[in-house]
């Protein structure tokens, strides 16, 4: 293949990618995972490398807004929320550098996802029902019994 080919097949593969990620937000892995079978590995990891140079492909920014979403859609505990990170494929370290460098405000996010769970269940469960469901989900004993003292 001749530069000329080359630099067409890369751009329009660079496309291809690019649209992938336009429409909704992706990690490197998905777009590893996603195209591994039908692109070059090598013309592949020099698409990522440069998506990632001007910003398209960001793994710390996706935890930032997946995590943002989360709380804004969902009641779930950090615990959840890293299992989540972490079936995107993220890297293990950069889950665990944002949780302890946002650890109040995730604390603070599951003492209000706890009181949410608990005003829902609180007519069908009685609170001891409640806390191992809790506990169960991976929510912290420290959190619940904060999110229980405030309801009570």
């Amino acid at each position: 293949m001749d530069n000329i080919d080359y630099v067409a097949e890369y751009d329009k593969l660079k496309t291809k990618v690019l649209k992938y990620i336009i429409y909704k937000k992706r990690t490197e892995k998905e777009v590893r995972n996603k195209f591994s079978s039908t692109i070059d590995e090598e013309l592949l990891d020099d698409i990522i490398e440069e998506l990632k140079e001007i910003g398209y492909i960001n793994d710390n920014n996706y935890i930032v807004r997946a995590v943002e979403e989360f709380k804004a859609l969902k009641n779930m505990s950090i615990k959840e929320v890293r299992y989540k990170l972490l079936s995107k494929g993220l890297n293990n370290d950069i889950i665990e550098d944002y949780i302890s460098d946002n650890r109040d405000e995730l604390d603070e996010y599951e003492v209000k996802s706890i009181i949410n769970i608990f005003n829902k269940k609180s007519g069908m469960m009685e609170e001891e029902e409640i806390k191992n469901f809790l506990l169960k989900k991976g929510y912290s004993m420290d959190n619940i019994k904060e999110a229980l003292s405030e309801v009570e």
